[in-house]
Formats: C-alpha cells, structure tokens, sequence
C-alpha cells in the first residue's frame, strides 16, 4: 500500500540553481551584512593599533652637493648647511643593499662631489649615491683637498649612557621601506647590514632631544657581527654617546647587551 509522502520539503540551497529558496533570504542577508559589518570593524581595529611607519621616504629629485668625508664608524659625509654654513651631516649608501663602499677609495678628510638622491627621516638625511661608490669622488679637480675654512665639526662627548632601543639598518629606517624596524623585517636588516648599510640605533628614550644614532662599537668603529643577533628585538644597552654636528654617535659596549 502506497504511503503519501504530506511532510513539507525543509528550503535547501545548491550552487549551481539560479535562485535562493525564499526562506534562507532573511537568513542570507543578516549573516552577509554581519560578515560585512565584522570585516569593516577588524579593518578598523588593524588600521588604529598598528606601529606608525614614520615618514620616512625618497625625495627622486636628484642632488649634488661637495662636502668632506668621515669614514668612520660608516661613511658620512658633511656639507656646509645652504642658509647657515654649518657642516650637516648625510650618511650614504649604495643602491639595493649596498653600502657606499667609499671606504676603500676615498681618505678620511677628502673633499668630495656626492650625487644621488635623497632619503629623508627625522633630522637626519642619507645620499643613496647614483651608481654606489661610482656616485661620490674627490672634489676640487680631483685632488680632494678640502676648502678652506669649513671642516666636519669636533666630536663632543655627551656622557656614558644606557640605552633601550632596537638596532635597524640605516637605509630602510631612513624611508627606503617602511617602517623599515620590527621582527618582520629582520631577515632585510640583516641582509642590508652584510651589505655594509650603516648600522643605526633607534633609541625608546632621548639624548639631547635625539633617538636616533649612528651606532659604533666602543672604540668608534664598524658595529661588530654580535649584533646580527640582536636585530629585531628589544635591546640595552650601554656606551658613549657623542655629538658630531647634528648627529649622535652610539659608541656601544655590546658586553652590555640584555634582550628585554
């Protein structure tokens, strides 16, 4: 004996029909308005609570200018500032992941002709030299004698501090990636910093007013391969801070070193 089969179908939805069944509509617009509303608000919240990148960033107008090279602990070169005189200090880099390389074809004290372009963060500016160590050579005819009456300014101490901070690559920091700091962008900072960028060390607190330092190691020189293990991270540490012109000088004491 046949049975009727009276139960009611329950809606179901398949792909592949070109209609929703009538019952799931209300269901179907408050999950996807739901779903909406909750992407827009994790937007929100990402855009609020992320790290400010800093300003960092390429000024593509290319620049000239003549000045006197230090070469230690990275190359810097100072040029007289263009409404007071004073030296100002640039530090340089190649292109990519290159340092200048000037070290190894330029003395210490040589005038100098620098050609590149800008990177602009904070007080501090960087030359990425057109065509790396090819962008900067001796200045005055070639004879690299520096002018008379303007030199780099005399290194002022300005005490033995401790201080807490994260050590980056110069470049990056600068504005050539943003915000160029932070666990992410270790693997870059590494790969720049074998690449001889100038090491930087940007400081929680302040000296002076400044938070961001050339970092050296004790004795003035190159920061040694320790601090391949301390990029990234959260770091103290202590040394002498010095001033040359409008840039500090971190002579760190990396026996000193505590991850916090």
């Amino acid at each position: 004996m046949a049975v009727a089969n009276d139960k009611q179908r329950e809606p179901f939805f398949v792909g592949y029909f070109n209609k929703i069944p009538a019952p799931l509509v209300p269901f179907l617009a408050i999950a996807c308005g739901m779903f909406v509303a909750g992407m827009g608000l994790l937007s929100f919240s990402l855009a609020t609570t992320a790290n400010d990148p800093g300003d960092g960033r390429f000024v593509w107008n290319r620049v000239e200018m003549t000045g006197i090279i230090t070469t230690e602990p990275y190359p810097v070169l100072y040029a007289p500032d263009a409404e007071t005189g004073e030296p100002t200090a640039f530090l340089l880099s190649g292109q990519g992941k290159r340092g200048p390389g000037v070290g190894r074809t330029l003395e210490d004290g040589m005038a100098v002709l620098a050609g590149g372009v800008l990177l602009k963060r904070g007080s501090i500016d960087m030359i990425q030299l057109a065509g790396g160590e090819r962008g900067v050579k001796p200045a005055n005819g070639g004879t690299g004698t520096p002018p008379e009456g303007f030199a780099p300014p005399e290194p002022v101490s300005l005490g033995r501090w401790r201080l807490t901070g994260e050590i980056c690559d110069g470049k990056c920091y600068q504005g050539a990636m943003r915000p160029g700091r932070g666990l992410a962008h270790k693997a870059c900072a590494s790969l720049c910093l074998i690449g001889e960028i100038p090491t930087v060390f940007v400081s929680t607190g302040n000296v002076e007013g400044e938070e961001f330092f050339l970092l050296a190691d004790k004795d003035g020189k190159a920061a040694p391969d320790a601090i391949y293990d301390l990029l990234a991270l959260t770091v103290s540490l202590e040394g002498e801070v010095e001033r040359r012109g409008n840039l500090l000088v971190f002579k760190a004491d990396f026996d000193t070193a505590e991850l916090l």
